[in-house]
This record gives structure tokens, C-alpha cells and sequence, in this order.
């Protein structure tokens, strides 16, 4: 075929599909109407992820299993917000690295909700300002973030999806000689997981100037040339901030975890996990016991970090299964009194 020919076939397709998602929004919307008689949530993670896992189980074409998952994604996207549009809270600002995982999930048409503060997305979700929250929950490098336990602690929401987004920190300056740079500014973890970058470079002994994001990072980078960033390429991008290197962190694994949190419960899925939080009485052998219900009931534990919230000790566990599954609510109905159920969802990884 010639090239006009080639173009001709794939503006028929095109029609096709125009016509094609044309028809499938008009089934999303009278599911949408049945869900706004009964009361249940516009977005059901779930029912997505089976969607997705059959589609690819029947690929047979040029697509991967990432593409499938990015035109579906926002395919589903565009049909919640054509049904109901309802915001996303996450921690600003945008072009941040909660933005990306945010809209890795809901999409580029969803109304976003950029917050200072992780117990402020708790907030505005609990008040129903926002219908979903995004909130870091663990770096590869770092560890728990403890802002996120106590906010999952304090409030009644739950935890519906998890989202695992790799973390690629950039070098943006407006200066081309790294010699001239006398400081450079990013958010306090940054620092660490770029240490031997900026030793490599000669840039141990200058100013490290810790600020409350990345981003904030970018925009400060660009009203000094003598300083630089350290910062997601999204965000030197989008403040136009030239970038000397990119993938600058020491750890090639650099990955955090994020949690989607919103005022309603998954349905089991079959391949789910379960976040928790306990708090065990103050005896001896009391934890060992605990745990000792999940082995004998052959529960995979993913996690289990201690945390100190108002003076008292308290674990955060993660385990494989769904806590409506039978073995779970078994430990449940016996351990109720100490748990704190965070949310079932499916699960998208044991550990980052």
C-alpha cells in the first residue's frame, strides 16, 4: 500500500473507534444510572482490573500490557467523569510525584485537588470536597511515611487502590557549567537518594537547601543561576526548566507507594491485600499470638512496621487476602477490639 492508502485504512478505524466508544459510553451511562438508584461508587477498582486482565489475556496483537493499561485507564477515566465528575485530592503541587501517580489512575480529564498537607487530602475527603485522595504511603529508599499512618489512624476513610509509581528525580538548572552552582534546592529526602550524584559531581559542600516539594524545587531553580534542582523531569518540563542530567538517583529501584483513599469498601477481586492497623495490649507474648493466627490460617503477611501515634504503640500490617474472605474474618471476629481495618484492594505489588 501506499502511504495515502495506509492513512485512508486508518482513518476508517478511527471512525470505528469513534463510533465504537460512542456505544460504550452510552452502556457506561445507564450503569451509571442504576449506581446513582442503589447508592454505589461511580469507581469501582475491582471491576476495572478485571476488565484489564481480560483484555490482555486475549491480546494477540502489537499492544503491551502497559499500553492496554493506558488507553483503558483513561478510557475509564473519561466514562466516570462523563457519569460523574468528582475531584481528586492529592499532594501538591502539580507536576508533583502524588499529581503523577493521581492521574496515572483518574486520568487527565478528572478536577484535581492539589493539598499542602496529607492530613489536609484526609480532610477534604472525609468532608466530601474531594470523592478520592492520594497520599504517599512508602519509598523504596525511605521507608513509611508517618504522616499518612496517623492520618489513616485519625480518620474513617478507607484505602481502595495502591499505586506504584517509579521515582526518577532530574538535574535542572539554568546555569551549563556545574561549577558555577552554589546551591541547590529539593525536598529533604531527595538529597539522600541523589548522595552519590552529587558527590560524583563535586557538589557535597554546597548548599543544600531543603523545601517543601520538588516542584517548589523547580520554580525556586529558576529565579537563580546559581542554583539548580533536583526534581521530576514532568515538573522541569512544565516550568521550563533546562535539565543537565536525568536519572540521577543512586537506587535504579527508586519506586513509592501511594494509596487512593475514598469513603467506601472494594468488593473481592481475587487478588487482594489488606491494610490494618493494631493495637495489642501491653503483655507479654501478645504480639507472637497475634501473628501466630495468621500463619496457623496460612495468611501471607506483606508487612508489618511499628509505629509510636500519641505515646502509644501501634503496628501497621499488610497481608494477601480480602477481609471478607473467611480465614481473615476469623482473625477478625477474634482480634476485633484491636484492629483497625484500613481497606481491601487489589493488589498491585508485595513491597516496593
Amino acid at each position: 500500500m501506499t502511504l495515502d492508502e495506509l492513512r485512508v485504512q486508518i482513518d476508517k478505524i478511527d471512525d470505528t473507534l469513534l463510533k465504537l466508544y460512542n456505544e460504550r459510553m452510552e452502556y457506561v451511562h445507564q450503569v451509571g444510572e442504576l449506581k446513582n438508584n442503589t447508592g454505589a461508587p461511580i469507581y469501582r477498582p475491582e471491576r476495572e482490573q478485571a476488565i484489564l486482565t481480560r483484555l490482555k489475556n486475549k491480546n494477540r496483537g502489537k499492544l503491551t500490557p502497559a499500553a492496554i493499561n493506558a488507553l483503558f485507564l483513561e478510557m475509564f477515566a473519561v466514562a466516570r467523569n462523563l457519569e460523574l465528575p468528582e475531584r481528586v485530592a492529592y499532594l501538591g503541587p502539580e507536576a508533583s510525584f502524588t499529581h503523577q501517580a493521581a492521574e496515572s489512575k483518574f486520568g487527565a480529564m478528572s478536577a484535581y485537588l492539589p493539598m499542602n498537607s496529607i492530613e489536609g487530602i484526609f480532610r477534604e475527603v472525609n468532608r466530601g470536597t474531594a470523592k478520592f485522595g492520594v497520599v504517599p504511603i512508602e519509598n523504596s529508599s525511605n521507608g513509611i511515611v508517618s504522616d499518612t499512618i496517623q492520618a489513616l489512624d485519625s480518620y474513617d476513610l478507607k484505602i481502595i487502590a495502591e499505586v506504584v509509581l517509579d521515582v526518577h528525580l532530574a538535574f535542572g538548572t539554568l546555569n551549563n557549567e556545574v561549577s558555577e552552582i552554589k546551591k541547590i534546592y529539593s525536598k529533604d529526602i531527595a538529597f539522600g537518594q541523589c548522595r552519590n550524584f552529587l558527590e560524583n559531581l563535586g557538589l557535597d559542600d554546597i548548599e543544600y537547601i531543603p523545601v517543601e516539594s520538588t516542584v517548589k524545587a523547580t520554580k525556586l531553580a529558576l529565579l537563580d543561576k546559581e542554583a539548580a534542582a533536583l526534581c521530576p523531569q514532568v515538573a522541569a518540563t512544565l516550568y521550563h526548566l533546562p535539565v543537565l542530567f536525568n536519572n540521577i538517583e543512586d537506587n535504579d529501584n527508586n519506586r513509592t507507594r501511594f494509596f487512593i483513599i475514598s469513603d467506601f469498601e472494594n468488593l473481592q477481586s481475587g487478588d487482594d491485600k489488606t491494610s490494618i492497623l493494631v493495637r495489642l495490649p501491653n503483655t507479654p507474648g501478645a504480639l507472637v499470638e497475634f501473628l501466630n493466627d495468621f500463619e496457623k490460617s496460612k495468611i501471607n503477611l506483606t508487612k508489618i512496621k511499628s509505629h509510636i501515634i500519641g505515646g502509644q504503640s501501634l503496628f501497621f500490617l499488610e497481608f494477601n487476602g480480602h477481609q471478607n474472605d473467611t480465614v481473615v474474618k476469623n482473625i477478625i471476629e477474634k482480634h476485633g477490639s484491636c484492629i483497625k481495618i484500613l481497606g481491601s484492594y487489589i493488589k498491585e505489588i508485595d513491597d516496593v
